[in-house]
């Protein structure tokens, strides 16, 4: 059964910095898109990073630059490293995995952690 737990959250002010993890167990973690995502209150889900299995990373424009992803196929831990936080990035941040393709494309995820809250003040 695919498990993934998210942790790291928190309350930060604007510029600051947060590192997410997300810890996955129960399937080839190696063969899985892996992702984040984050909804604000009253805002659809969007994707933040997605990463493929041979570790392409594609990040969505509002977090260029700024935010980062990393994978410790070691320790099937996904990490995001949030760094000059803005008060739009506000939302709950979602770990995500798929087995199918492309790793690129939302509906690709199939398995959701329960997330964890990321508040940025101004």
């Amino acid at each position: 059964q695919v498990q993934l737990v998210e942790s790291g959250g928190g309350s930060v002010q604007a510029g600051g910095s947060l590192r997410l993890s997300c810890a996955a167990s129960g399937y080839t973690y190696s063969m899985y898109c892996m992702g984040w995502f984050r909804q604000a209150p009253g805002k659809e889900r969007e994707g933040v990073v997605f990463i493929s299995r041979d570790g392409t990373t594609t990040y969505a424009d509002s977090v260029k630059g700024r935010f980062s992803s990393s994978k410790d196929n070691a320790n099937y831990t996904l990490y995001l490293q949030m760094n000059s936080l803005k008060p739009e990035d506000t939302a709950m941040y979602y770990c995500a995995a798929g087995n199918g393709w492309p790793c690129a494309r939302p509906p690709t995820y199939t398995y959701w952690g329960q997330g964890t809250q990321v508040t940025v003040s101004s």
